[in-house]
Protein backbone atom coordinates (compact mmCIF):
# COMPACT_ATOMS: atom_id res chain seq x y z
CA UNK A 1 0.00 0.00 0.00
CA UNK A 2 3.33 1.95 0.30
CA UNK A 3 3.18 5.42 2.64
CA UNK A 4 -0.90 6.39 2.95
CA UNK A 5 -0.73 7.70 5.87
CA UNK A 6 2.27 10.09 5.78
CA UNK A 7 1.75 13.57 7.55
CA UNK A 8 -1.18 11.91 9.41
CA UNK A 9 -1.46 11.47 13.18
CA UNK A 10 -3.54 7.96 14.41
CA UNK A 11 -4.48 6.88 17.60
CA UNK A 12 -5.10 3.66 19.10
CA UNK A 13 -6.50 3.30 22.29
CA UNK A 14 -5.42 -0.32 24.26
CA UNK A 15 -2.58 0.07 22.25
CA UNK A 16 -0.04 -1.86 24.03
CA UNK A 17 -0.99 -5.84 23.10
CA UNK A 18 -3.34 -8.09 20.74
CA UNK A 19 -5.31 -6.51 18.07
CA UNK A 20 -4.01 -2.65 19.12
CA UNK A 21 -0.71 -3.65 19.23
CA UNK A 22 -0.91 -4.82 15.35
CA UNK A 23 -3.18 -1.85 14.15
CA UNK A 24 -0.52 0.35 16.02
CA UNK A 25 2.38 -1.41 13.96
CA UNK A 26 0.32 -1.28 10.82
CA UNK A 27 -0.35 2.71 11.00
CA UNK A 28 3.09 3.22 11.93
CA UNK A 29 4.11 1.14 8.45
CA UNK A 30 1.94 3.31 6.77
CA UNK A 31 4.12 6.44 7.04
CA UNK A 32 1.63 7.53 10.43
CA UNK A 33 2.74 9.23 13.77
CA UNK A 34 1.27 7.22 15.73
CA UNK A 35 -0.22 7.85 18.91
CA UNK A 36 -0.35 4.45 21.80
CA UNK A 37 -2.39 4.13 24.39
CA UNK A 38 -3.25 2.14 27.40
CA UNK A 39 -2.88 2.15 30.93
CA UNK A 40 -0.57 -0.74 30.70
CA UNK A 41 2.55 1.64 30.70
CA UNK A 42 5.17 -0.86 30.44
CA UNK A 43 3.90 -2.12 27.33
CA UNK A 44 2.77 0.88 25.76
CA UNK A 45 6.27 2.92 26.36
CA UNK A 46 8.13 -0.37 24.72
CA UNK A 47 6.17 0.03 22.06
CA UNK A 48 6.26 2.99 21.47
CA UNK A 49 10.19 2.84 21.19
CA UNK A 50 10.48 -0.44 19.27
CA UNK A 51 8.34 2.56 16.18
CA UNK A 52 10.63 4.76 16.74
CA UNK A 53 13.74 3.00 16.87
CA UNK A 54 12.50 1.88 13.51
CA UNK A 55 12.27 5.41 11.86
CA UNK A 56 8.55 6.33 12.91
CA UNK A 57 7.40 8.69 15.17
CA UNK A 58 5.57 7.26 18.19
CA UNK A 59 3.96 8.91 21.25
CA UNK A 60 2.92 6.84 24.43
CA UNK A 61 0.02 8.20 26.49
CA UNK A 62 -0.86 6.69 29.43
CA UNK A 63 -5.20 6.89 29.38
CA UNK A 64 -8.06 4.78 31.26
CA UNK A 65 -10.61 5.69 28.63
CA UNK A 66 -13.16 5.81 31.49
CA UNK A 67 -12.02 8.84 33.28
CA UNK A 68 -13.00 11.88 31.06
CA UNK A 69 -10.09 14.53 32.57
CA UNK A 70 -7.90 11.52 31.27
CA UNK A 71 -9.37 11.34 27.60
CA UNK A 72 -9.46 15.38 27.65
CA UNK A 73 -5.83 15.58 28.66
CA UNK A 74 -4.64 13.23 26.02
CA UNK A 75 -6.48 14.83 22.96
CA UNK A 76 -4.65 18.26 24.44
CA UNK A 77 -1.21 16.33 24.36
CA UNK A 78 -2.49 15.25 21.21
CA UNK A 79 -2.37 19.04 19.54
CA UNK A 80 0.28 20.32 21.97
CA UNK A 81 2.37 17.34 20.10
CA UNK A 82 1.31 17.06 16.40
CA UNK A 83 -1.69 20.00 15.70
CA UNK A 84 -3.87 17.47 14.74
CA UNK A 85 -5.74 14.11 14.96
CA UNK A 86 -6.68 12.54 11.24
CA UNK A 87 -7.54 8.36 12.54
CA UNK A 88 -8.62 7.14 15.99
CA UNK A 89 -8.89 3.32 16.90
CA UNK A 90 -11.16 3.47 19.86
CA UNK A 91 -10.02 -0.21 20.59
CA UNK A 92 -9.52 -0.92 24.08
CA UNK A 93 -12.09 -2.79 26.31
CA UNK A 94 -12.57 -5.84 28.47
CA UNK A 95 -14.09 -9.01 28.42
CA UNK A 96 -14.86 -10.36 31.86
CA UNK A 97 -18.11 -12.12 31.68
CA UNK A 98 -18.67 -16.23 32.36
CA UNK A 99 -21.80 -16.17 33.63
CA UNK A 100 -25.79 -17.21 32.03
CA UNK A 101 -27.67 -13.68 32.81
CA UNK A 102 -29.40 -14.31 35.55
CA UNK A 103 -26.23 -15.27 37.08
CA UNK A 104 -24.30 -12.41 36.57
CA UNK A 105 -23.63 -9.09 39.16
CA UNK A 106 -23.57 -5.40 39.25
CA UNK A 107 -20.03 -5.59 39.28
CA UNK A 108 -19.14 -7.27 36.61
CA UNK A 109 -22.11 -5.22 34.62
CA UNK A 110 -20.43 -1.83 35.43
CA UNK A 111 -17.00 -2.83 34.44
CA UNK A 112 -17.83 -4.03 31.12
CA UNK A 113 -20.25 -0.80 30.62
CA UNK A 114 -17.89 1.56 31.68
CA UNK A 115 -14.70 0.68 29.46
CA UNK A 116 -16.69 -0.61 26.46
CA UNK A 117 -19.20 1.72 26.20
CA UNK A 118 -18.47 5.06 28.05
CA UNK A 119 -14.51 4.31 27.28
CA UNK A 120 -15.66 4.67 23.05
CA UNK A 121 -18.26 7.29 24.36
CA UNK A 122 -15.79 9.67 26.06
CA UNK A 123 -13.48 9.12 23.10
CA UNK A 124 -15.54 10.17 20.52
CA UNK A 125 -16.51 13.22 22.36
CA UNK A 126 -12.99 14.43 23.26
CA UNK A 127 -11.43 13.50 19.45
CA UNK A 128 -14.34 14.99 17.16
CA UNK A 129 -13.80 18.74 18.29
CA UNK A 130 -10.16 18.29 17.29
CA UNK A 131 -11.22 16.80 13.47
CA UNK A 132 -14.26 19.15 13.06
CA UNK A 133 -11.28 21.93 13.62
CA UNK A 134 -9.23 20.51 11.20
CA UNK A 135 -12.18 19.49 8.61
CA UNK A 136 -12.50 16.15 8.74
CA UNK A 137 -10.85 12.96 10.17
CA UNK A 138 -11.75 8.62 10.62
CA UNK A 139 -12.92 6.92 13.64
CA UNK A 140 -13.05 3.06 13.92
CA UNK A 141 -14.30 1.74 16.60
CA UNK A 142 -13.95 -1.77 18.29
CA UNK A 143 -17.68 -3.42 18.51
CA UNK A 144 -17.33 -7.47 17.92
CA UNK A 145 -19.45 -10.32 16.29
CA UNK A 146 -21.55 -10.14 19.49
CA UNK A 147 -23.03 -7.00 18.38
CA UNK A 148 -24.56 -8.47 15.33
CA UNK A 149 -26.18 -11.50 17.15
CA UNK A 150 -26.39 -13.31 20.59
CA UNK A 151 -23.57 -14.33 22.42
CA UNK A 152 -24.12 -16.99 25.08
CA UNK A 153 -22.83 -16.56 28.59
CA UNK A 154 -21.57 -13.18 27.13
CA UNK A 155 -24.89 -11.11 27.56
CA UNK A 156 -23.74 -7.77 29.25
CA UNK A 157 -20.40 -7.83 26.83
CA UNK A 158 -22.96 -8.48 24.01
CA UNK A 159 -24.81 -5.67 24.87
CA UNK A 160 -21.93 -3.15 25.52
CA UNK A 161 -20.67 -3.91 21.72
CA UNK A 162 -24.00 -3.54 20.45
CA UNK A 163 -24.36 -0.27 21.93
CA UNK A 164 -20.91 0.48 20.65
CA UNK A 165 -22.69 0.49 17.40
CA UNK A 166 -25.13 2.56 18.36
CA UNK A 167 -22.49 5.06 18.95
CA UNK A 168 -21.43 4.39 16.31
CA UNK A 169 -24.13 4.78 13.45
CA UNK A 170 -25.57 7.78 15.56
CA UNK A 171 -22.55 9.33 15.29
CA UNK A 172 -21.35 9.00 11.83
CA UNK A 173 -24.83 10.63 10.52
CA UNK A 174 -24.31 13.37 12.63
CA UNK A 175 -20.63 13.83 11.79
CA UNK A 176 -21.19 12.93 7.63
CA UNK A 177 -21.49 16.63 6.62
CA UNK A 178 -18.09 17.59 8.25
CA UNK A 179 -15.99 15.53 6.38
CA UNK A 180 -15.62 13.12 9.40
CA UNK A 181 -16.09 9.19 8.84
CA UNK A 182 -17.06 7.08 11.69
CA UNK A 183 -17.30 2.91 11.38
CA UNK A 184 -17.19 -0.01 13.22
CA UNK A 185 -15.31 -2.84 13.17
CA UNK A 186 -16.65 -6.52 14.27
CA UNK A 187 -13.84 -9.51 14.61
CA UNK A 188 -14.84 -12.98 15.63
CA UNK A 189 -12.21 -14.83 17.92
CA UNK A 190 -8.67 -13.26 17.23
CA UNK A 191 -5.27 -15.08 18.00
CA UNK A 192 -3.54 -12.92 20.91
CA UNK A 193 -2.01 -13.31 24.13
CA UNK A 194 -5.31 -12.76 26.04
CA UNK A 195 -7.13 -15.35 23.76
CA UNK A 196 -4.22 -17.91 24.52
CA UNK A 197 -4.59 -17.24 28.33
CA UNK A 198 -7.83 -17.85 28.23
CA UNK A 199 -7.56 -21.56 26.11
CA UNK A 200 -4.67 -22.69 28.45
CA UNK A 201 -7.40 -22.54 31.00
CA UNK A 202 -10.09 -23.94 29.30
CA UNK A 203 -8.55 -26.01 26.80
CA UNK A 204 -11.79 -26.60 24.78
CA UNK A 205 -11.83 -23.21 24.18
CA UNK A 206 -9.10 -22.90 21.22
CA UNK A 207 -11.24 -25.87 19.71
CA UNK A 208 -14.31 -24.39 19.78
CA UNK A 209 -13.09 -21.41 19.27
CA UNK A 210 -11.65 -22.31 15.27
CA UNK A 211 -14.55 -24.74 14.79
CA UNK A 212 -16.77 -21.31 14.93
CA UNK A 213 -15.38 -19.85 11.51
CA UNK A 214 -16.01 -21.64 8.53
CA UNK A 215 -12.23 -20.76 7.51
CA UNK A 216 -11.54 -22.84 10.29
CA UNK A 217 -9.12 -21.28 12.04
CA UNK A 218 -8.87 -17.96 14.31
CA UNK A 219 -8.50 -14.92 13.09
CA UNK A 220 -5.13 -12.81 13.27
CA UNK A 221 -4.62 -9.35 14.94
CA UNK A 222 -2.77 -8.05 11.47
CA UNK A 223 -6.02 -8.91 9.78
CA UNK A 224 -8.26 -6.53 12.37
CA UNK A 225 -5.70 -3.99 11.26
CA UNK A 226 -5.76 -4.33 7.96
CA UNK A 227 -9.78 -4.06 8.06
CA UNK A 228 -9.02 -0.70 10.61
CA UNK A 229 -6.41 0.91 7.79
CA UNK A 230 -9.11 0.59 4.59
CA UNK A 231 -11.69 2.15 7.08
CA UNK A 232 -9.15 5.25 7.81
CA UNK A 233 -7.87 5.21 4.48
CA UNK A 234 -9.38 7.55 1.18
CA UNK A 235 -10.58 4.38 -0.22
CA UNK A 236 -12.97 4.15 1.99
CA UNK A 237 -14.64 7.77 1.40
CA UNK A 238 -17.25 7.33 0.51
CA UNK A 239 -17.92 4.39 3.88
CA UNK A 240 -19.52 5.81 6.57
CA UNK A 241 -21.77 4.37 10.06
CA UNK A 242 -20.96 0.15 8.96
CA UNK A 243 -20.14 -2.86 10.93
CA UNK A 244 -17.49 -4.96 9.48
CA UNK A 245 -17.76 -8.12 10.03
CA UNK A 246 -13.64 -9.88 10.13
CA UNK A 247 -14.82 -13.23 11.01
CA UNK A 248 -14.00 -15.68 9.01
CA UNK A 249 -17.32 -16.54 7.79
CA UNK A 250 -18.46 -16.70 11.28
CA UNK A 251 -21.81 -14.47 10.94
CA UNK A 252 -23.29 -16.37 7.81
CA UNK A 253 -24.25 -19.72 9.51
Amino acid sequence: MGKQFEGKVALVTGGAAGIGKATVEAFAAEGASVVVSDIDVQGGEALAQAIRAAGAKALFIACDVRKADQVEAMMGQIKAEFGRLDCAFNNAGIEIEKDKLADGNEEVFDSIMDVNVKGVWQCMRFELPLMLAQGGGAIVNTASVAALGAAPKMSIYAASKHAVLGLTRSAAVEYAKKGIRINAVCPAVIDTDMFRRAAALEPRKAEFAAAMHPVGRLGKAEEIAAAVLYLCSEGAGFTTGIALPVDGGATCI
